[in-house]
């Protein structure tokens, strides 16, 4: 299983997961409980109950980046195209707009 901390504006907002049934997103609770939160994107609304996906949710895949930029990480990092939760860790840290992504210390996180 890999595990990614989700943070918009720099606080962590929620966890995105892979295991072998696919993807899951949860908002942390201590998030849901701030003041004034926001939604990650559109088509995930704040709320408690986990996202679930077969395929990596759109809104994380569209901050992988494409065209020449997508082969140089592939070819720096060694990433395989198809391994979009590979490519979402390595390549946004540091996103353009509110929400970045890390990568998770330990899976039993």
């Amino acid at each position: 299983m890999r595990k990614a901390e989700i943070r918009v504006h720099n606080i962590t907002a929620g966890w995105l997961t892979q295991d072998e049934e696919g993807f899951n997103f949860v908002y942390d609770t201590a998030y849901l409980q701030s003041k004034n939160p926001e939604a990650v994107s559109l088509t995930l609304p704040l709320k408690t109950e986990v996202f679930t996906s077969k395929v990596l949710f759109p809104f994380f895949d569209g901050l992988i980046p494409e065209g020449w930029l997508l082969e140089i990480a592939e070819k720096n990092w060694k990433l395989n195209p198809r391994d979009r939760m590979g490519l979402l860790l390595m390549c946004c840290k540091d996103c353009i707009g509110a929400v970045s992504i890390y990568a998770s210390k330990t899976e039993e996180e």
